[in-house]
């Protein structure tokens, strides 16, 4: 029997996010309207930008879910009862909920509209696996605290429940992600989307000796401060390992992440699902900046999961232009950051050109005068490419070793 193969799920935190998602291989997105998401800070859709996402998708025979898994309150419930009719009214192919309240409202006002649980409900075990597939959900977003072993025992539980499961991205330090740091320390309520990220900061702690206090930097083997911040999952040496346990959609986390992060890891996702999980791309994976990566608990008990370093590496590649058009050896793009005449650059695209290195030559600028210099940011410059190249393929350029 083959094995069907696993969804590729991208994050969209606006429109131009989603279209590089499914253009470089993305089979569904997950993006949250402008309330009731976790991404507050992400663009997030307006209503009529969500008719379109829907729109665009289902052109392309691709999906789009919408993220709704806040802690509700009683007072959402209204708003939060328009948004589920509009939602199965423009189609939307599932709602993700994290809250019983919610889940019911939503199967009593729009019960066309398919359910999927948040991460943020924590499933753990097949008993509460199963009692969200008798309550109408049709799948459920696994708990990044299991491991593989125990996520197998849930789909052997419940196996007509679609199990799915975060494959990689940045891991939040708290049991999954129900934190209460951002909202004591910055008053952002992190449950309601306006996370400020606390844990990823430099902390000091202070003597109670004295009138005032000392104050000393905390310190862990000389490597740093930052004792809750976590390392980036990487699970795209063990895809195998999840599909053969049950998982049917691999998520991709990074709705507040750049448009050629994006690109560059659905892209390696897509080529690596393809190939049937016989490569890893693990070199590719390094291309944009993140954080050290780490299995998790993918494996059983793991101790090494905090990041001890301030901040991500910046990648072994740097982003530069974004191709706008391609036509008789010349590509037209559009400036991220800055090149110049002579620079050698690399392909990010879905298409056989991927990888691919050329130089720089015959630079011009937007009115087509010759020039040495691309410095200008989103304009339009354009150069000679010996390979075909398409509107959506990516240009980057390597990072010098320090």
């Amino acid at each position: 029997m083959t094995m069907k193969k696993p969804e590729l799920l991208a994050p969209a935190g606006s429109m131009q996010k989603l279209k590089t998602a499914f253009y470089f291989g993305a089979d569904a997105v997950y993006l949250g309207g402008k309330n009731f998401s976790l991404r507050t800070f992400a663009d997030n859709f307006t209503d009529e930008e969500l008719a379109s996402a829907v729109n665009y998708a289902h052109e392309r025979g691709k999906k789009v879910y919408v993220c709704a898994n806040i802690f509700a309150a009683n007072a959402d419930f209204s708003a939060l009862e328009a948004h589920f009719r509009y939602l199965e009214k423009i189609g939307a192919d599932a709602v993700l909920v994290s809250d019983l309240g919610v889940l019911r409202l939503v199967r009593r006002v729009a019960p066309k509209l398919t359910v999927h649980i948040s991460t943020q409900a924590n499933t753990l075990n097949g008993e509460a696996a199963a009692m969200w597939r008798e309550l109408g959900a049709e799948r459920v977003v696994v708990a990044r605290e299991l491991s593989i072993a125990e996520i197998s025992e849930i789909h052997a539980a419940v196996p007509d429940l679609e199990l799915e499961a975060f494959v990689h991205g940045a891991m939040c330090i708290s049991y999954s992600g129900r934190c209460y740091l951002s909202d004591y320390l910055d008053g952002r309520r992190s449950n309601r989307g306006a996370c400020v990220q606390a844990c990823r900061w430099n902390y000091r702690i202070q003597s109670t000796e004295g009138e005032h206090g000392e104050w000393y930097d905390l310190q862990s083997d000389g490597r740093g401060t930052y004792v809750m911040n976590s390392k980036d999952l990487n699970m795209s040496a063990h895809l195998k390992e999840l599909s053969e346990a049950g998982v049917s959609s691999f998520k991709i986390e990074g709705r507040m992440k750049s448009e050629y992060y994006l690109a560059t890891v659905v892209n390696a996702y897509r080529r690596i699902i393809d190939a049937g999980f016989t490569e890893t791309l693990a070199k590719e994976l390094e291309a944009a900046a993140h954080r050290a990566y780490t299995t998790a608990y993918a494996f059983g008990e793991n101790r090494d999961t905090v990041s001890r370093d301030n901040s991500q590496t910046r990648g072994t590649h740097e982003y530069i232009a974004n191709v706008v058009s391609y036509e008789n050896g010349i590509v037209r793009a559009e400036m991220r950051n800055r090149f110049f005449e002579g620079d050698t650059l690399q392909i990010l695209s879905p298409s056989e050109q991927f990888g691919k290195e050329f130089r720089v030559e015959d630079l011009c600028d937007a009115q087509g005068a010759p020039c040495s210099d691309a410095k200008l940011v989103q304009n339009i410059y354009s150069f000679s490419c010996p390979y075909p190249l398409h509107a959506g393929d990516l240009l980057r350029r390597k990072n010098e070793k320090k």
